[in-house]
């Protein structure tokens, strides 16, 4: 702005119009001088999401496919979170952001390496998912209100005025998208400071929480970062033998080396690390893993995050029967660990990672 002679106050007039009111283009900025738009239009871009496709599940799950300007799609979930999951109220929304398109890391139950990887995102397609949604949930409202003024009722439908631009529906950020996060380390940790910033997205760190597969290194690095993001670990097996037959990412850095690597966290951070572990009916829901699976979460003061598998079409794994569940998630407990197993979000809307993009990336688009 100084350069450009103007105001250093005008920086924060733009990065409002940007982040508190999600500004879709440079136009809106009507507090600016017109100059000053047309010389930004000029010179910067605003690299908004293209909407594709949403679908909505029952328990209120919903997924949106986004297409980036070279064409090639990616998924956001907005989940209403409850207590087993993460342990929020049930009036909070969590939104699951993606890292990259597709993924190289190949685990075997997952659908978002299934057409391959392609790229890693910038960090302005990880910040506009967020500022996506929330387009969506204020536009949402106002098309609610809409049709409550115009439905024929004997009692008036209270509403606001206006929706306000700063409305929110985002509370949580988890990144367990499609891709590996860590992969795309230094454009992730500028978007998450972006969205953690108050001139930003406005959400606290602590509220951030950043899955891997178990990328050592990248979780050493991490743990020497100043904020104070969360971390969770998708171990989905509690021996080697497990993890090398899911999880290719395994035989890189083993237990032995993940483990060591979560410990120099716990080191750093002092903060609890949440070990995602999706149960596979005959992979890895045997009673036998929960013991190495105890120590594991114990030796990290961890707790643990049963996930029953959502099925990824042209992958032959199941879900465990509900009984089975029930007893692994009992047999942890036993074991002194806390577990949560969470109820099932978004199986009806392809909610499991990468689903909804290979089936639009393998036929057309149906509603």
């Amino acid at each position: 702005m100084k350069d450009w002679g103007h105001e250093p106050y005008r920086v924060g007039q733009v990065l409002n119009w940007l982040y508190a009111n999600r500004a879709e283009s440079w136009d809106v900025m009507t507090n600016l001088p017109l100059k000053l738009r047309q010389r930004m239009k000029e010179e910067w871009t605003l690299h908004v999401l293209e909407w594709v496709r949403q679908q909505a599940a029952e328990d209120g799950t919903r997924k949106f496919l986004w297409r980036l300007p070279d064409g090639h799609l990616i998924e956001s979930v907005l989940i209403p979170a409850n207590r087993a999951l993460y342990g929020d109220p049930s009036d909070r929304q969590t939104l699951c952001l993606s890292t990259q398109v597709g993924c190289a890391y190949g685990c075997a139950f997952c659908a978002s390496g299934l057409n391959g990887f392609r790229r890693n995102l910038e960090v302005e397609e990880i910040v506009e998912q967020v500022l996506a949604v929330e387009r969506w949930y204020r536009s949402s409202i106002a098309q609610a209100q809409a049709e409550a003024r115009t439905a024929e009722s004997p009692h008036p439908v209270p509403r606001l005025r206006s929706v306000p631009r700063n409305i929110r529906s985002v509370d949580n950020i988890v990144v367990m998208g499609m891709g590996e996060p860590l992969a795309n380390y230094d454009p992730l940790l500028k978007a998450l400071a972006i969205i953690n910033a108050p001139w930003g997205a406005g959400i606290g760190a602590r509220k951030i929480t950043i899955s891997t597969s178990g990328l050592a290194p990248q979780i050493r690095r991490l743990a020497r970062e100043p904020a104070q993001y969360r971390l969770a670990v998708s171990l989905h097996g509690a021996t080697d033998a497990v993890r090398d037959r899911l999880m290719p990412v395994n035989r890189k850095y083993p237990l032995r080396e993940l483990l060591a690597a979560c410990d120099d966290y716990l080191k750093f951070k002092g903060r609890m690390i949440t070990l995602e572990y999706v149960l596979i009916a005959g992979v890895n829901d045997s009673p036998a893993q929960t013991a190495p699976l105890a120590d594991i979460a114990h030796r990290l003061k961890a707790k643990v995050n049963l996930i029953p598998y959502n099925p990824v079409e042209d992958l032959t794994w199941t879900r465990p029967a509900e009984a089975d569940l029930e007893a692994f998630h009992a047999a942890l407990l036993d074991h002194g660990v806390q577990a949560t197993l969470r109820r099932e979000k978004g199986s009806d809307v392809d909610a499991a990672c990468g689903q909804l993009r290979l089936k639009t990336e393998r036929g057309p688009l149906t509603c």
